[in-house]
C-alpha cells in the first residue's frame, strides 16, 4: 500500500481548480482525527484519496487496512471486520483477528460502505462511539483505536431514508464529506493524465520515444464524458500506446468490446412494396436508425458519431436537434 501511495504521489494527478480544491480539503481533513467519507463516481480515485488521508495523518506510521465491502458476501462482512472465536461457526477451528484489530492505531478504509448489512452497521456504530466490540462467537469486549475512512458512490442520505443505512452511523462517519470531482469536470487534467499514462506505458513496453497524442485525439479525449473516470482513461491510453507502432498516437479505442464481426443493422427495401405516401415516415425512421447506431458506437460522443456517419459536426447537430426527443 505504501508503494502504491509513493507511485501516485509522484504522478501529475491534476492542476484544475476542482482537483486542487479537493486536495486542499483532503489535506485539511487528514490532520483531524475524525471519521471521513469520500464520495465519488466509479474510477474517480476514492482509494487513492483514502491512502492520502492516511499518510497525511498523524496515524501514518501505523497500519492502513482496506476492506472492499462490494467483494464480500454480506454474511462474511461481520467476521471479516470483527474476527471470530474458535467454534463460533462450522469450520472456525481457531480464533481469528478482524480488520478492526489489524488496523489498531491506524486507519480502516471501508470501500463501498453503503453495501454493509444493516445489522453490521450497529456494531460499527458502537466502535465509532465507544471504541469497543466483540468478536463473533464471544462476549469478551475488545478495545480498539481506529480511524474510519469510508468511500461510496451511493447516496447515503437516500439509503437512510429507505431504511437501508443507519442515520446514527452516517452522522458519526460524516464529520467531513469529501466529494471527488469526476474527470469530465477537470478540464485539461484529462490531457495531463493522458500524457502521464502514455509515458509510463511506453516505458513498460520498452519504447525509446515518448508517445505524442495528435491534436484530433486530444480533442476526442476532451469531448468524451468519461463515465469510468481516471481508471477508464488509463485503460484507453495504455491500450492505444501498446497497439501503436508510431510515436504519434492517431487512434484510440474507447470501447474495447466493439465487435468487428457484429452484424451491421440494415434496412431492407423491396422496391415493389414501397409505399410512396410513406416517404417522410420512412426517411425519419432511417435517420433515427443511423443516429442511434452511431451514438451507441461512439458512446454518446457526438463528434465521433458525426465522423462515423461521414457528416460534418454541424450536419450531425442539425439532425440531432431535429430528432432529440426520439433518441
Amino acid at each position: 500500500m505504501e508503494k502504491q501511495f509513493r507511485e501516485y504521489s509522484q504522478a501529475p494527478l491534476g492542476e484544475s481548480e476542482a482537483f486542487l480544491s479537493f486536495q486542499q480539503a483532503l489535506s485539511r481533513a487528514a490532520t483531524v482525527d475524525r471519521s471521513i467519507l469520500v464520495v465519488g463516481e466509479r474510477g474517480s480515485g476514492k482509494e487513492i484519496a483514502a491512502i492520502r488521508l492516511h499518510y497525511l495523518s498523524p496515524r501514518w506510521q501505523n497500519n492502513l487496512v482496506t476492506v472492499n465491502c462490494a467483494a464480500l458476501p454480506p454474511s462474511l462482512i461481520e467476521t471479516e471486520l470483527f474476527g471470530y472465536e474458535a467454534g463460533a461457526f462450522t469450520g472456525a477451528t481457531k480464533s481469528r483477528k478482524g480488520r478492526f484489530e489489524e488496523a489498531e492505531g491506524g486507519t480502516l478504509f471501508l470501500d463501498e460502505i453503503g453495501l454493509i448489512p444493516f445489522e453490521v452497521q450497529e456494531k460499527i456504530l458502537r466502535v465509532v462511539e465507544y471504541g469497543t466490540f466483540e468478536r463473533v462467537g464471544s462476549s469478551k469486549t475488545h478495545e480498539v483505536d481506529v480511524r474510519i475512512v469510508g468511500a461510496t458512490n451511493a447516496d447515503l442520505p437516500a439509503l437512510c431514508a429507505e431504511g437501508k443505512f443507519k442515520q446514527d452511523l452516517l452522522d458519526r462517519l460524516s464529520f467531513e464529506v469529501l466529494f471527488l470531482p469526476p474527470l469530465r469536470k477537470r478540464g485539461e487534467d484529462i490531457l495531463l493524465l493522458a500524457h502521464y499514462f502514455a509515458s509510463k506505458m511506453a516505458l513498460e513496453c520498452g519504447k525509446n520515444d515518448m508517445p505524442i497524442l495528435s491534436a484530433a485525439i486530444q480533442q476526442q479525449l476532451l469531448d468524451y464524458p468519461w463515465p469510468g473516470n481516471v481508471r477508464e482513461l488509463k485503460n484507453v491510453i495504455e491500450r492505444a500506446v501498446y497497439r501503436s507502432s508510431d510515436t504519434t498516437i492517431t487512434t484510440i479505442q474507447i470501447n474495447p468490446f466493439e465487435n468487428p464481426y457484429a452484424p451491421v443493422a440494415s434496412v431492407p427495401v423491396l422496391v415493389e412494396e414501397v409505399q410512396l405516401g410513406a416517404y417522410e415516415q420512412a426517411k425519419r425512421d432511417l435517420d433515427l436508425l443511423y443516429l442511434k447506431k452511431a451514438l451507441q458506437q461512439a458512446q454518446e460522443n457526438q463528434k465521433e458519431a458525426a465522423k462515423l456517419l461521414n457528416l460534418t459536426y454541424d450536419q450531425f447537430r442539425g439532425l440531432y436537434r431535429k430528432y432529440k426527443e426520439d433518441l
